[in-house]
């Protein structure tokens, strides 16, 4: 709902950045560990962000607008996860500890940058009603309570 992301739209940009720095930071540190590969971070952000095109691809099937999914910028995040990971020759503590806040400081940047090009929600809402549902999946009311008085 596009008023309420206006609403909430702070809150939601600190949310989604530090849930997803974390997942990009724990996820790609996990599987550099494991395999050795240093450029698996930026590898795992690539596979997420066309995961999120696909998703992106999917709402705007349904009708939505196309900047109803914003697609978050991984990938220069990761990279700087790599370059940490290759930088400190493999001394995990100071991988996790290093490359994590770089993540988690940067990725915010980069998705401010980003979100600050997406159009202003509030005139999205009023070009692009919200999609009705076709009448056999309109919700019905429940009648809980209807005779409680008779």
């Amino acid at each position: 709902d596009y008023i309420f992301y206006t609403d909430w739209m702070w809150t939601s940009f600190v949310v989604f950045s530090i849930s997803q720095s974390t997942m990009l930071a724990v996820g790609a540190i996990y599987y550099m560990l494991f395999t050795g590969v240093p450029g698996t971070a930026t590898y795992y952000a690539t596979i997420m962000t066309i995961y999120t095109w696909v998703a992106k691809g999917a709402w705007f099937a349904l009708g939505y607008p196309y900047d109803f999914i914003v697609v978050p910028v991984w990938i220069p995040s990761a990279m700087l996860l790599d370059l940490t990971y290759w930088a400190t020759r493999r001394n995990k503590h100071a991988a996790i500890i290093i490359g994590g806040t770089l993540v988690g400081l940067s990725f915010p940047l980069f998705n401010m940058v980003n979100l600050l090009l997406v159009r202003d929600p509030l005139e999205v809402a009023f070009k692009y009603p919200r999609p009705a549902l076709p009448a056999y999946m309109t919700p019905i009311e429940p009648q809980v309570g209807k005779f409680y008085n008779s």
